[in-house]
């Protein structure tokens, strides 16, 4: 047996008795140094640090054998969680319970080795949560204070990624707090979500996002280059900005009958189809558009923390170089989840960690 800067090389029974891990021949310590390497940088940029740092060769398939199997470990130690909420088991809620809890949905993307055969493209999304404590504003001069985000993140469909969502809510104080929000764009499996899993709650659509629509439907509406179509955006997100979300949708239908009625041969980008969509989201959202209301009980009104959220693991995972077999990025996204979370769990998760698992 030997061992070179936590690289350790026993058999099977030594590695029971040695407390080693049982996804690879490392001590605990440079396991935990592996996957917070991982979970940084990508592989070969890891192995090189890594390298350095403890005088031996390593490459990047080596690094990311390691630190893919303890992500899996670690995805099914969170699978496990998901099974036993689904059944009843409930985690604790924190000792103090937040005054304001904000669940964040978004997607990311992440390149596959192969191409999705349904779409001839090899990029994917992955679902994204943030969760986030915040202290309310007070509606006038003090915005409110965001404190804790944590993350969950995964390459699975909606209904998969709807109770991770709500498992991690829970963790957070869901159940306890003051007040519970639901921050996102409209998408449609967003809607699903709040439907199946946070049924109770406030529902926010971001406001800055909806402000997007209404320069989409001002271009479509006064043509894209029409020096007019500032105008008509700005008015339209200050009639949004206080709620009079009716008004807003008056205001574009007007817009949409100087164009005349659609016809069958219209392309999707024609004016026409482009401004009927967008009356069609602010009638289906308005309900999610009381930005007064949510001012005055001093909640955030956008969803910029979540988007924060999808830019750290984009960061680790989108790279135009990277490709990513469906087992690994599922791993390296729980990795990253992890790392990034502000709650310490990192460290919690590696202090008490059982470090051999028996087959």
């Amino acid at each position: 047996m030997g061992v070179a800067a936590g690289v350790a090389v026993l058999f099977p029974p030594q590695n029971r008795d040695w407390a080693l891990p049982s996804e690879a021949n490392l001590t605990p310590h440079a396991a935990e140094r592996v996957c917070r390497e991982a979970a940084q940088k990508s592989f070969d940029e890891a192995a090189k640090s890594l390298g350095m740092d403890w005088a031996v060769g390593l490459d990047g398939k080596q690094i990311q054998r390691w630190a893919e199997a303890f992500g899996e470990r670690m995805a099914g130690e969170r699978d496990a969680e998901v099974r036993g909420y689904q059944q009843g088991r409930r985690p604790e809620s924190p000792a103090n319970a937040p005054p304001l809890l904000v669940v964040g949905v978004d997607g990311g993307r992440w390149q596959g080795r192969e191409k999705d055969p349904q779409t001839d493209s090899r990029w994917r999304e992955d679902k994204i949560c943030t969760v986030t404590t915040y202290l309310p504003g007070d509606g006038a001069d003090r915005p409110p204070e965001k404190l804790i985000t944590t993350h969950v993140a995964t390459t699975r469909d909606a209904a998969a990624f709807g109770p991770m969502a709500r498992l991690e809510a829970e963790r957070r104080g869901a159940r306890a707090a003051t007040a519970v929000t639901l921050m996102g764009d409209c998408a449609h499996w967003i809607d699903s979500l709040q439907e199946e899993h946070f049924p109770f709650d406030q529902r926010i659509a971001d406001y800055h996002h909806a402000v997007e629509h209404l320069w989409e439907a001002s271009r479509a509406a006064l043509g894209p280059d029409s020096p007019k179509v500032p105008t008509l955006a700005e008015q339209l997100a200050s009639w949004l900005y206080e709620g009079q979300v009716e008004k807003v949708i008056t205001r574009l239908q007007s817009e949409s009958a100087k164009l005349g009625a659609g016809r069958q041969s219209d392309s999707p980008q024609h004016p026409r189809r482009i401004l009927a969509r967008e009356i069609g989201y602010f009638l289906r959202n308005q309900a999610h558009m009381n930005y007064p209301r949510y001012r005055e009980k001093g909640w955030p009104l956008g969803s910029g923390n979540t988007e924060s959220g999808v830019k750290l693991f984009n960061k680790r995972v989108k790279g135009t170089e990277q490709f990513w077999g469906e087992g690994g990025i599922e791993a390296i996204l729980c990795l990253r989840a992890q790392w990034i979370s502000q709650d310490q769990r990192w460290s919690r998760y590696w202090s008490t960690r059982p470090a051999y698992r028996a087959a």
